[in-house]
């Protein structure tokens, strides 16, 4: 009798077995591939929608000032709380696994990158403007090229953040994916399974995290 109930908590040989015989069926494949799928996809729309509106925001002070308490408010709304209305409003399917895991990840993207647009460097700005240039000048000389490493380091937490939105997601509205194998392999006492699927996506958030550090490596 072990110290630890191989039961409740699993062990490397039921896991291990269970990963073997989930490669024979080619089942962990299909999982692991729908969750990363799932997750690059939100990556990228967090990507474009955070930038795209971010530098809305800092084109217009008006309009910054008038989203910016909105964004506050859902940025620290618990994204949970949106899943049984995502569900309600898009179905059980895949567009809700993804807009779920927008909503982790946007709006503290947004933020961050206005924030770190509106410290940008305003002597460079203004070297811009006397020489003629327009605010469309500043934002593809100064503002992008000198937010590279911002928008970088804000992708590095958002690939994560996107990762957990696509399992909450997939905790509630999928029949595939890493998050789906956890939930039903809790539902059906197969802590093997269970396990194994976490093991697989700290594997797979670090490879993700990874991806992000070689793009970075190469954009200097």
């Amino acid at each position: 009798m072990g110290i630890i109930n191989d039961f409740i908590f699993s062990s490397p040989s039921r896991m291990t077995i269970c990963f073997i015989s989930m490669v024979k069926d080619g089942t962990i494949f299909l999982h692991t591939g729908v969750t990363v799928m799932e997750t690059l996809v939100s990556f990228a729309l967090v990507v474009v929608v955070g930038l795209a509106t971010a530098i809305l925001l800092w084109s217009s002070r008006s309009v910054s000032e008038v989203l910016e308490p909105y964004l506050v408010m859902l940025n620290s709304l618990p994204k949970s709380a949106l899943a049984p209305i995502l569900i309600v409003w898009l179905g059980n399917n895949i567009k809700t696994i993804i807009v779920a895991a927008i909503s982790v990840a946007v709006f503290g993207c947004i933020m961050t990158l206005h924030t770190g647009f509106m410290q940008t460097d305003p002597d460079k700005i203004k070297l811009i403007y006397s020489l003629g240039g327009t605010k469309k000048d500043v934002l593809t000389k100064v503002l992008l090229p000198g937010s590279v490493p911002l928008i970088i380091s804000n992708m590095k937490v958002n690939i994560g953040l996107c990762l957990v939105g696509v399992i909450i997601g997939e905790f509630l509205a999928a029949n595939k994916g890493l998050g789906y194998l956890i939930i039903y392999g809790s539902q059906v006492f197969k802590m093997d399974l269970v396990v194994m699927s976490i093991v697989i996506l700290c594997i797979v958030s670090a490879i993700l995290y990874q991806g992000i550090t070689i793009l970075e490596k190469k954009m200097k």
